[in-house]
């Protein structure tokens, strides 16, 4: 039997006017975008700390740090393809994806099956093996008052 293992990802970002708000892999129209030192998706960097935590890779602050200037703005979609190839070198391939997005505006519903289209051939899975889920906090705490995003995943990934 093929060993399998899961992991739990989460990760917050403040929201601003002036910058832009990558979600997904995708852009979308927001009055706030998120404010970071890549491109600030939450909703992926959730996803590769589930998936690096999994590996027992430790998490995305540790593979990529802010501190290292050639990960200044990066399209968060080149860590994730990053992530799967250090799970592929370390015997593993994604099973599949649970997230979910907390967020007051905009709306995430209309955009999760785009979302999954981007998502899962970086991921090498069918899209139905990306779950995306969107709340709202019901105007409380800090994503209640739009003062930033919050995102969860879980991953479990198999043995090749």
């Amino acid at each position: 039997m093929k060993k399998i293992r899961v992991g739990f990802g989460y990760d917050v970002h403040k929201l601003e006017e002036g910058y832009p708000f990558y979600l997904g892999g995708i852009e979308l129209e927001a009055a706030k975008g998120a404010v970071g030192h890549s491109d600030a998706d939450v909703l992926i960097h959730a996803i590769c700390d589930a998936l690096l935590g999994a590996a027992n890779l430790r998490d995305i602050g540790y593979q990529f740090p802010d501190t290292d200037p050639q990960y200044k703005g990066i399209d968060s979609k080149k860590l994730l393809k990053e992530v799967v190839q250090l799970l592929y070198a370390k015997g593993y391939k994604v099973g599949n994806i649970d997230a979910t997005v907390a967020l007051e505006a905009p709306k995430v519903n209309p955009h999760i099956a785009t979302m999954q289209k981007v998502l899962a051939p970086i991921l090498q899975v069918d899209e139905d093996d990306v779950s995306l889920k969107a709340t709202t906090s019901e105007k409380l705490g800090f994503v209640g008052r739009s003062e930033g995003v919050a995102a969860y995943a879980v991953a479990l990934i198999q043995e090749l």
